[in-house]
């Protein structure tokens, strides 16, 4: 056992394959489905129909990069664990230090938007003390409720992609005998520059399948369960957004320019009520986000510093409830300040520059993973060689390119930080290895 992981309770094994599935879904459908419609219309029209579509197979090249790789490991750690493994502990930090980063900025922003949406319903929300209650509880809630058990933690991130997935269903079963098809079979060229930005957006309405696989070390059979959750959850996700697009541009008349394009939408065919169960479904998805990112985020943290990067306690499983419940608690407490004081809108750039770091570091592995494990029995291995891996990379570097630069810059600022963090954490790790191997 390497030293610088801690002997004592470990990780328990008790998330099954549907609610990995739940997981996969929750992390990747959020309050920006309530938002994507009017965007994506504004930007292609009614081609943003099939722009979605097309959205959905791009992205699912990258979930198949994923699905391989995944299947080649039980341990936590995603990202951080593929790239390690394929390209030494300098790569693998970065990955899982920039991922982490992007985790913590997603609660912080989230829990803030949380409350914008609150507003909606109650005013006093926005501002001062209620504001802050409004961010707090129900962080501290979701916080407990995963320290007291992964079990807890995915039954609630069940439950919440359950409630939050039903309002979208009603609004396609119902809408569809509402469209006006004239609206949604016409072709709109692009204006100049919207396609790359469209792209980006489109596909970052896809992220987050990429976490899944963090918690790998409490799934019974992760290495079958989760490529078979990432396949379920992108037909899942690409048949949702699909059918929201549709409804939303086919019965709402300039949905472009609408603020809440899914609740005006819904007035129209199911009224007052359909407003206010869009409204509020809203709410629900970005909790369903936050419950997730406090099951998935801290074991990025658990991961890094079993490896020796970080304070040994991030390390440690909670004697009672098998949990890395320290990393939890750290990652809730440093996004409730972030939340509180609106800081996290400089750290929220990050995320775009975090996901390329894991999207581009897990296609490039897999062809690398695939050759060291090639003699293991694994659960899944893509078909036609390195085709999938090249043209995932092809994608990320698609989506790389269309950043801001002050999101690049950003990137790159933590990226120097990561790397000041490796240097400084490498001296004890290689010494905490040395001590272990003397003692063998």
């Amino acid at each position: 056992m390497n030293a610088s992981q801690p002997s004592g309770p470990t990780l328990v094994r008790a998330v099954s394959r549907w609610e990995i599935v739940g997981l996969a879904v929750n992390d990747v459908v959020g309050s920006g489905v309530y938002l994507l419609p009017s965007a994506a219309a504004a930007l292609l029209g009614a081609t943003s129909i099939w722009a979605v579509v097309v959205a959905g197979f791009a992205v699912a090249l990258l979930v198949l990069c994923f699905a391989e790789a995944s299947s080649y490991f039980a341990e936590p750690g995603a990202g951080y664990l593929y790239t390690r493994e394929a390209f030494g502990a300098f790569v693998g930090f970065e990955v899982g230090w920039m991922t982490w980063l992007a985790r913590v900025a997603s609660v912080a922003s989230l829990s803030a938007g949380f409350a914008l949406a609150t507003a909606f319903l109650w005013p006093a929300a926005a501002t001062g003390w209620t504001r802050a209650v409004v961010i707090t509880v129900p962080l501290i809630l979701l916080t407990w409720i995963n320290v007291v058990g992964v079990k807890a933690g995915a039954r609630t991130a069940v439950a919440l992609v359950i409630i939050k997935t039903l309002p979208l269903v009603l609004f396609i079963a119902v809408g569809i005998f509402f469209v006006d098809w004239s609206l949604v079979s016409g072709f709109d060229a692009p204006r100049e520059g919207a396609l790359g930005e469209a792209a980006l957006l489109l596909l970052f309405a896809y992220a987050g399948f990429e976490n899944t696989p963090a918690a790998a070390g409490e799934y019974r059979n992760p290495q079958r369960d989760v490529p078979f959750a990432l396949l379920t959850m992108i037909l899942i996700i690409t048949l949702l957004y699909t059918g929201v697009q549709l409804v939303a541009v086919g019965t709402l008349p300039g949905v472009a320019e609408s603020q809440t394009p899914l609740a005006e939408a819904a007035r129209l065919f199911l009224g007052g009520a359909g407003a206010l169960i869009m409204t509020l479904g809203a709410m629900i998805s970005i909790e369903g986000n936050v419950g997730n990112t406090t099951l998935i985020g801290p074991r990025y943290l658990f991961a890094i510093a079993q490896d020796g990067f970080g304070p040994r306690a991030l390390a440690r499983v909670h004697t009672r409830y098998r949990t890395p419940a320290a990393a939890i608690i750290t990652q809730s407490t440093i996004a409730l300040a972030l939340a509180l004081s609106g800081s996290f809108v400089q750290l929220a750039m990050l995320s775009v520059i975090a996901r390329m770091a894991t999207y581009l570091g897990t296609a490039a592995a897999v062809p690398v993973l695939r050759r060291r494990f090639r003699d293991r029995a694994v659960a899944y291995r893509l078909p036609g060689g390195a085709t999938i891996p090249v043209a995932a990379l092809v994608v990320s570097l698609v989506l790389l390119s269309s950043a801001e630069t002050r999101n690049l810059i950003a990137g790159a600022i933590a990226l120097v930080v990561g790397a000041v963090l490796y240097r400084f954490r490498e001296p004890a790790r290689r010494a905490s290895a040395t001590t272990s191997a003397q003692d063998s």
